[in-house]
């Protein structure tokens, strides 16, 4: 698997492998490829294109660099930012592979005639933003990047919520054995979701070496996604976890290359840029729900669902745009709720309490309450004598079982209605 080492944390990496397709020129042009698209297929795509093919959407590609002179982009790709600042350049082999290659699995519309040469997205009309935040696997200012650009996921995903991201598309990871949350990522995340903007992210390709738990796909809120095969079975390399939304294809995918040639690859990366281009489609059915409502959407829609509802190998199955479309007309939308999940202490510090469940209303109670109780205590000393149950008359009673003004109980008996071992 060829892994493109990332700037945002020690493994951060793009998750897919290149291999090449079957030398020719009909295939460094593109010619047939359309035909051999098997993803689409198995996406329901054409029945979702019957309502949008994406128009008006733009998905923020948060990877290594977008090539927006491709010919099956050249149309869709918006001008996007670059938080790296180093490494390899446009005309560098080592350069925005990876990224052009899912931007063409979310938008690509072909080239030639009538479009039929290339590669189609699932969300053909959609828009792609750029967003430069990791480096490709044999660049040689890998290194120096890691280390220099630490935050550059967490302010690439803040810069796509603010620059009109409808949808962020997170085909990287860090799954190595010391991943865990990190602070500013994880907030950047809730960022985008309270702004309205659907973040999808690679489940990680640790099927076969641990099933290490993948981040950014991990954070609250996130739409993670594992990846399938032609037959709709997990793919080996897929990581299970608990954190798996839905699956899409991630075996044997046609990407576009900068150097115009195609290539097949594999990796959970594909199957969140497919699933991406698939909110898409949703989103530009219905662009009033809300992040946690298209989530829920595409969950509940997906085909081929696990025995029990669920499962950590492909969540809740395999995504379906056109079903999701469907469903969605039958559901109001609502605002995105501020709270999307906590972490543990052992990362952040205490958590946060979830919405509703501070300390204010019970410090509010008590205070309440004892106002309440100081005022029957005082209105009993003034010679009020109230008529109370017996329970709330041990709370007022004196420490002899009387209260002020009142004839002591019996010596050594206990205050009527007393609690328990006093």
């Amino acid at each position: 698997m060829k892994r493109l080492l990332g700037t945002v944390a020690a493994s951060l990496c793009a998750l897919l492998a290149f291999t090449p397709l079957t030398a020719g020129t009909a295939h460094a042009q593109g010619e047939g490829l359309q035909r051999q698209e098997w993803a689409l297929t198995a996406l329901n795509a054409k029945a979702a294109w019957r309502t949008t093919k994406g128009q008006g959407v733009t998905v923020a590609v948060l990877d290594t660099g977008v090539d927006p002179s491709h010919p099956d982009l050249s149309r869709n790709v918006a001008k996007g930012k670059d938080f790296v600042g180093m490494g390899a350049g446009r005309g560098d082999r080592e350069w925005a592979r990876h990224g052009t290659a899912m931007a063409g699995i979310i938008a690509g519309h072909g080239h030639g005639a009538g479009g039929r040469d290339g590669v189609l997205g699932i969300a053909p009309e959609a828009r792609i933003l750029p967003v430069r935040v990791l480096l490709e696997d044999q660049d040689p200012q890998r290194a120096k990047a890691r280390d220099k650009r630490g935050t550059a996921l967490a302010q690439g995903i803040r810069w796509a919520a603010d620059h009109g991201a409808d949808v962020i598309n997170l085909s990287l990871g860090d799954d190595s054995d010391s991943a865990h949350p990190d602070a500013e990522e994880d907030a950047a995340v809730r960022y985008a979701l309270r702004k309205g903007v659907v973040v999808v992210a690679s489940a990680g390709n640790g099927g076969e070496d641990g099933d290490h738990v993948s981040y950014p796909a991990a954070y609250p809120g996130v739409i993670a996604v594992a990846a399938v095969d032609r037959n709709g079975a997990r793919a080996a390399f897929s990581t299970r976890r608990w954190y798996a939304t839905v699956a899409a294809p991630g075996k044997d995918i046609l990407i576009a290359d900068p150097d115009r040639t195609y290539y097949q690859g594999w990796g959970t990366s594909a199957a969140a840029a497919f699933t991406s281009g698939a909110v898409a489609l949703v989103r530009a059915a219905h662009p009033d729900l809300s992040p946690a409502q298209i989530k829920e959407l595409i969950s509940d829609t997906a085909r081929n669902t696990p025995e029990g509802g669920r499962s950590d190998a492909v969540g809740t199955g395999i995504v379906d745009p056109a079903a999701a479309i469907e469903t969605g007309s039958h559901v109001r939308p609502a605002k995105q709720r501020p709270a999307v999940g906590e972490y543990r202490e052992k990362y952040f510090g205490t958590a946060p309490p979830a919405d509703g469940a501070g300390p204010g209303w019970f410090a509010l109670a008590a205070a309440v309450l004892g106002a309440a109780l100081i005022g029957a205590a005082w209105a009993v000393h003034r010679g009020f004598t109230p008529h109370l149950p017996p329970r709330l008359r041990g709370l007022v009673a004196g420490p002899h079982g009387g209260g002020p003004g009142q004839r002591p109980g019996p010596p050594g008996g206990s205050p009527p209605g007393g609690l328990p071992g006093g």
